[in-house]
């Protein structure tokens, strides 16, 4: 295969047992070079993450309270890690200086970024120091403009240049530093884009994402009992089906592999209690449907409200849509679709863009677009079923709207994209699990 980049998440470095695991599968694999970490994760239910009780520290040093508590729990579970794991590592100065660094930045009046990074720091230490390999801190390759986006020429080039010198090597996932040199993260999740960003920077053949379940599933396993496993999947497919609530991989995280060159980068979501199962691989859209089923997988999400407009002759009013679109911007509000007819236009918009404003904004559109008829559903669900082979397949609306209408669902809104990658159903919230299950058992 080549070159591999390995991200491992939280529960995959929760404790000194899981970081044991790590060891061992970086070792059976001379391929897997570069190694990225997140913070420990949960080790139990009632546990607390790492990166929440180093938000805790700088919430407290910004108000000038005492944060030796917290810390010191902070501390207490890196240095069980290291006892355990029987390292000759010293960690004492290293936290003795990230304390001294939250205090410092939360004085400056600085962002909790340097707070919240120091899980990731912390973590790395230690992994390298258990394999034995160096560590790269991630501020000295990965870097972000003054807009607060990452500076991907320089970000590339000199990572690139870094890793080249290097056989192998730990890097802490979440986060570089600004255009100032302080510390700035990745949205949270953002050690998936790290890991990504690495595989590029490295050239990887693979980018390896090894986290506490084998890969993504066609549906939510909440709603249906022992959903199907998705064996493969493009990049555009999970794009659709994690903006609609499918959480494995980090959404963002596929964009520096998709856009790598010569030729993008495969991702492959793996089990790190579990490392046998195959999991997932993520592939470019040139790559052949190798789906089990017609269908590749549905998500969904809830709260939402559908504003439906009707007038007579919308379609000759030259500017009707810019008109109603100009109120959704004026009162600062985001739409996720707008499906139309000749004479009807609907918006939907999530719940939390729509609090406190939806009073103001039905007025903005009565003046501004003046309709023949206004209407708002609310408490509604969107579901999508996604799949990279539905527009070759005859009859894939009539088995999905079929499958529904035997479950007793009453479908508000349909949407489907030019791409025909996928098919977006409107429900009432109440019969959001029962259409979910209703779609899956109808292709699956």
């Amino acid at each position: 295969m080549g070159l591999k980049v390995c991200k491992f998440g939280g529960s995959s470095l929760a404790d000194a047992s899981q970081i044991a695991k790590v060891r061992t599968l970086v070792d059976a694999d001379p391929q897997r070079r570069f190694v990225v970490v997140s913070a420990p994760g949960k080790r139990s239910r009632e546990d607390h993450k790492i990166t929440d009780l180093l938000y805790l520290c700088h919430e407290h040093a910004r108000q000038e309270l005492p944060f030796d508590e917290v810390f010191g729990r902070i501390a207490q579970r890196y240095l069980e890690i290291v006892q355990q794991l029987k390292l000759s590592l010293n960690l004492k100065p290293a936290l003795d200086e990230v304390k001294v660094g939250i205090a410092r930045v939360a004085q400056d009046q600085g962002t909790a970024d340097f707070a919240a990074s120091r899980g990731e720091y912390l973590n790395g230490l230690i992994v390298a120091e258990l394999l034995g390999v160096p560590f790269v801190d991630p501020a000295e390759i990965i870097f972000f403009d003054a807009r607060g986006r990452l500076d991907e020429a320089r970000t590339y080039d000199t990572a690139g240049q870094r890793l080249k010198k290097l056989k192998k090597a730990v890097i802490p996932g979440f986060y570089g530093s600004d255009a100032q040199g302080r510390i700035k993260t990745f949205s949270r999740g953002g050690s998936d884009v790290t890991g990504s960003i690495i595989a590029r920077a490295a050239g990887a053949d693979l980018y390896e994402n090894w986290t506490d379940v084998s890969g993504l599933l066609m549906t939510d396993p909440r709603i249906v009992s022992e959903p199907q496993p998705i064996d493969v999947v493009t990049y555009r497919e999970l794009r659709e089906l994690a903006y609609m609530g499918a959480s494995v991989l980090h959404d963002e995280a596929i964009f520096p592999v998709r856009s790598a060159k010569p030729r993008a980068i495969p991702v492959r979501i793996l089990n790190t209690n579990r490392p046998d199962d195959p999991g997932t691989m993520i592939v470019s859209e040139d790559e052949p449907i190798r789906h089990r089923s017609t269908i590749t997988g549905i998500a969904g999400r809830k709260d939402f409200t559908i504003i439906s407009i009707e007038k007579t002759l919308m379609n000759a009013e030259v500017g009707y849509a810019r008109r109603l679109l100009s109120v959704l911007e004026k009162n600062s509000i985001s739409f996720e679709h707008l499906p139309s007819g000749i004479d009807t236009m609907s918006v939907v918009i999530a719940d939390k863009q729509l609090e406190g404003k939806l009073d103001g904004l039905l007025e903005d559109i009565q003046r501004e677009c003046e309709p023949d008829s206004l209407e708002v559903a609310a408490n509604m669900a969107l579901i999508a079923t996604v799949g990279r082979g539905m527009a070759r397949t005859p009859g894939m609306a009539s088995r999905l709207f079929g499958a529904l209408a035997s479950a007793g669902v009453n479908v508000r809104m349909i949407d489907q994209g030019s791409s025909e990658l996928n098919i977006i159903v409107g429900v009432e919230a109440d019969d959001f699990e029962k259409a979910v299950s209703a779609i899956y058992h109808a292709f699956v």
